[in-house]
């Protein structure tokens, strides 16, 4: 085994201690010291220079059946992270590597080289690998292409466009030709975000009125396609805009993640006969086919500047926990990140 000097004897890491009954608490959650943990065979030992932070944790602090297993009760939980490698057991990853796993949550992690993808940070900074150029990333463009079905001349609707899917949503958009995007987000700070530096067409502050009756002013004309990061009200609403043959994309439903009592659903699903529309739930981890289109095709577009992207970033381990309670407050413009 290969290593580098001067590893601590202590690790830290974030346990999942109760299951959160609406909205996390503190004291659902610990930071625990441990053991630095020993690589074995076929493992690297990671330093993590980033972790993520994003809403699908929520789902995955629930005991409910999901498409994730939850996280287990007094154990570290996970999300994607990006680190230095500084002991290897295991060809083909040497010390001083960086890679990208999904051991988060934690200052070192164990990792089988199998989950260790290699990145370059000469390439790109180290932190878009969790952001513009990850999961996110590829949850937008997989959404918004696939399973919307995206076109040339669309009008788009995105909801939560300030945030690290949506901003890209909206902009991967008008880079392919939409005729229009409107985007909503929860302040006038992140409503001029969107149009000044991201070139959304309009977008409003969802807070400021009912949002069927901004979106309609916004988008007179309809909208094509509705990628949806929020749920409630706005689906409503979008439906309520559909072109025929319109299309929805349900990426996540924010607005419900932490509700006790089931969230009625919109009132006007009717409207879909008149308008052929389509509605259609999607995984990003259905995609990873795309994964290497997506970053040929989106990586020079981050490299020149086409498309922008912004990063909330917390500092120390000791903040996870608040940068994620962050993330369900909409705290963050764009990907939220702790850097440790």
């Amino acid at each position: 085994m290969t290593d580098s000097p001067a590893l601590p004897d202590v690790n830290r890491e974030w346990h999942l201690d109760s299951r959160p009954v609406g909205w996390p608490k503190p004291e659902d959650f610990s930071l625990v010291e441990t053991a630095l943990p020993t690589p074995g065979d076929g493992q690297v030992l990671v330093r993590n220079l980033y972790v993520s932070v994003d809403p699908y944790m929520r789902g995955r602090m629930s005991a409910a059946k999901s498409y994730v297993a939850p996280y287990e009760l007094g154990k570290p939980m996970q999300g994607g992270a990006v680190g230095e490698v500084v002991a290897s057991n295991a060809e083909g990853i040497a010390v001083g590597d960086h890679v990208l796993h999904f051991f988060g949550w934690r200052e070192y992690a164990a990792v089988d080289a199998k989950n260790a993808v290699k990145v370059d940070p000469e390439a790109a900074p180290l932190s878009t690998y969790l952001g513009v150029l990850g999961m996110t990333g590829l949850t937008a463009y997989a959404g918004l292409l696939r399973t919307a079905s995206f076109k040339e001349g669309d009008s788009v609707f995105v909801s939560g466009a300030a945030g690290a899917v949506g901003s890209q949503v909206g902009q991967i958009a008008k880079l392919k030709g939409a005729s229009r995007v409107i985007g909503s987000a929860g302040s006038d700070e992140k409503v001029k975000l969107l149009v000044d530096e991201y070139g959304f067409d309009a977008a409003f502050n969802y807070k400021n009125g009912p949002v069927s009756e901004q979106l309609r002013a916004a988008a007179p004309d309809g909208i094509d396609v509705y990628f949806d990061n929020v749920g409630g009200d706005h689906l409503e609403a979008a439906i309520g805009s559909l072109n025929r043959d319109g299309r929805i994309a349900i990426c996540g439903a924010i607005s419900v993640y932490n509700n006790t009592e089931p969230a009625p659903g919109p009132k006007n699903l009717a409207r879909l006969i008149q308008t052929r529309g389509r509605i259609e739930g999607f995984l990003v981890g259905d995609h990873y086919d795309l994964q290497p289109q997506f970053v040929q095709e989106v990586g020079p577009w981050v490299r020149s500047g086409e498309l922008k992207y912004r990063e909330t970033v917390v500092e120390g381990i000791e903040n996870n926990l608040e940068a994620f309670l962050g993330v369900l407050r909409g705290d963050n413009t764009g990907k939220m990140i702790v850097k440790l």
